[in-house]
């Protein structure tokens, strides 16, 4: 898509494993910079199906491929341009209520899969007021740890249920990443609002309050 430089938003058919795909490729600038960006998957924070332990995140299977001829909607969707699409951005959204909200991480990779799939630690650098951006002015996060970025769960953990995310931050209101009880991000999971697999949790200590903020979430790649 990027030698294309019209703002049309269209369908186009990508050839992924031998295999026509549709898609819907994105030229205009809705927030992350101009075109064109790829769709990799669209979550709903209010659905176990792309929750933190699913396997989705780590193997190559799609999941709905319709939802990926739609923009920003509620329509769930993991693209085979998880593991076929290499990039050098990534292009985050959320809606929370009807507001859309985006940020850009500058990454290259061969694929988002190359990122995720084997659960390791690979840090980012946002900052913790860019992520909050991403939900708006009810984000809430606890002081401490900010560990951000793919696959955040602390290997010292006291246990396996606390904040987790396979794109985002988690936080504690302790001075260590042991015991988090908050998060903003896409792919997550916690004791605190298991349920709740992309958005904003938090408690115990958060900087705005107790929090729990499903949103839906977009993933998009250049």
């Amino acid at each position: 898509f990027i030698g294309n430089r019209s703002n049309v938003s269209e369908l186009v058919t990508l050839h992924l494993d031998s295999k026509p795909v549709s898609v819907l490729c994105h030229m205009r600038d809705f927030g992350c910079g101009n075109g064109g960006w790829t769709p990799v998957m669209k979550i709903d924070g209010t659905k176990n199906t792309f929750h933190y332990n699913n396997p989705y995140w780590s193997n190559k299977i799609e999941y709905n491929l319709p939802g990926g001829e739609s923009e920003f909607d509620s329509e769930e969707t993991k693209l085979p341009t998880y593991w076929n699409t290499s990039f050098s951005k990534i292009c985050l959204g959320m809606k929370i209520g009807q507001q859309l909200r985006f940020t850009v991480i500058d990454r290259k990779a061969d694929s988002l899969y190359s990122l995720i799939a084997d659960g390791q630690y690979r840090a980012i650098s946002l900052g913790r007021e860019t992520w909050k951006s991403l939900i708006g002015s009810d984000a809430s996060l606890q002081l401490n740890c900010n560990r951000e970025g793919f696959n955040t769960a602390d290997v010292n953990r006291f246990d396996v249920f606390h904040s987790e995310a396979r794109i985002g931050i988690i936080a504690n209101q302790e001075n260590d990443c042991r015991s988090c009880d908050s998060r903003i991000g896409f792919g997550t999971r916690g004791h605190f609002e298991d349920a709740v697999t992309c958005g904003n949790v938090a408690h115990i200590g958060g900087d705005n309050g107790d929090r729990r903020t499903p949103g839906m979430g977009y993933i998009l790649v250049q």
